[in-house]
């Protein structure tokens, strides 16, 4: 039975959002980062780096103070303007590619800690310590946890009605990404979100397994205080999500010689040269590689492996048992300095680009996991590798505010 809530959020006025909201602070380059902090005044960027002016650099603590403060300050200039009513908040994203459109609700932390909230990745205690200090001392958050729920008709018709209706919010993104959002308040609805979300039982992380800690972590040590005892989410319907792969590049080929290396590959797969043909794969077991100039299919005789459990037959998991870490010798796929990772939503070119120009000796291209894997291996409560999904959509910063 899951639990969602509505809550007060704080959102840019309706005049400004366009110039409020933006990507995730790491996503900016250093150039793309300066430019926006020195011609747009507006942007929530300020919020998120308010050490800018001055250049300063600043302990943690004192740093995330500041955070705050210029949030406050955001809002007494009328810049940020907090709903009078508890609401849910329908966003829709239309990309190029892909429409998105989810609910962004307050989900439990008792439902995190009794498993009715999934989760598959695993987490770094000092980020999870990191992210608890900001929320703390900043006092909000604007990045929700992206979570699925099973497709749900009843679901899917009352959203659809919704946003036939005029937004409270429209307008693009430099990306060229158009973005919705519907203010829902009215108690009826909300009543129905949360029979809908009871009945539906187990909803799961997609993406945000730190942010969720961190609330986590937070509730455990001021478990009395306002708002503690739900953090910000996203959900979206299994079906809406898009799931990329991460690609892996290696620096090295472990003091092997090419033909060695390919003679030790063969134990475990079909190798066929695809020479100079870009090569991608199209199923699951199926695996790129380019090496010395040439692509390879690399196809798993799965006959030669015992799969026990969901994680075993997670190619992510199958290319570090039987090539990353026997062959490669990489074990710490976290913190290995001959392993690094690019999202799949980048052209395979770059990979061909990287190795060629001798930055790396290989990469590995790899079928994009599906919602279904993600979730067994939640249910069975194992650990996905690293680096094994790179997921959409992703939220942009400033656009609702959680208070904490």
């Amino acid at each position: 039975m899951a639990q969602i809530i509505p809550f007060q959020a704080v959102r840019p006025t309706r005049d400004k959002v366009s110039l409020v909201t933006s990507r995730s602070y790491d996503e900016y380059s250093p150039a793309e980062l300066a430019a926006q902090l020195e011609f747009n005044p507006l942007s929530f960027l300020h919020v998120l780096n308010p050490a800018y002016t001055n250049q300063q650099k600043t302990a943690f603590e004192k740093r995330f103070r500041l955070v705050h403060q210029k949030y406050a300050e955001f809002k007494q200039e009328g810049i940020l303007v907090q709903d009078e009513k508890p609401a849910v908040y329908i966003h829709k994203i239309v990309s190029k590619t892909h429409t998105f459109t989810g609910i962004i609700v307050g989900t439990s932390i008792a439902d995190y800690k009794s498993d009715v909230i999934k989760r598959h990745e695993d987490t770094l205690q000092y980020r999870v310590e990191l992210f608890k200090d900001y929320l703390k001392f900043s006092g909000f958050n604007t990045e929700p946890v992206l979570m699925t729920y099973p497709d749900n008709d009843k679901l899917s018709d009352w959203l659809d009605r919704k946003t036939k209706t005029l937004a409270d919010f429209e307008f693009s993104t430099t990306r060229k990404d158009v973005h919705y959002l519907w203010k829902i308040d009215d108690e009826n609805d909300i009543a129905l979100l949360q029979k809908t979300f009871s009945d539906i039982g187990n909803i799961y992380i997609a993406d945000g397994h730190h942010r969720s800690a961190s609330a986590e972590m937070l509730y455990d040590e001021q478990p009395s205080a306002e708002n503690h005892n739900y953090f910000m989410s996203f959900l979206i319907a299994d079906s809406n999500v898009k799931i990329y792969e991460y690609n892996r590049l290696i620096k090295d080929l472990n003091g092997l010689s090419k033909s060695e290396f390919l003679k030790k590959l063969s134990e475990y797969f079909l190798i066929e040269i695809k020479s100079q043909q870009l090569f991608h794969p199209n199923r699951k077991h199926e695996f790129g590689m380019y090496l010395d100039g040439e692509f390879y299919a690399l196809t798993l005789m799965t006959e030669k492996c015992g799969f026990e459990s969901p994680l075993d037959r997670l190619d992510a998991q199958i290319l570090y048992n039987k090539v990353l870490s026997p062959i490669l010798g990489i074990a710490d796929l976290r913190n290995d300095e001959r392993i690094e990772y690019l999202p799949g939503k980048l052209p395979v070119t770059e990979i061909m680009k990287k190795v060629d120009d001798g930055e790396f000796e290989l990469g590995f291209i790899l079928f994009p996991s599906a919602i279904d894997e993600i979730k067994a291996i939640a249910d069975a409560h194992q650990i996905m590798p690293p680096k094994s999904t790179y997921i959409e959509p992703k939220f942009r910063s400033g656009l609702v505010v959680y208070e904490l």
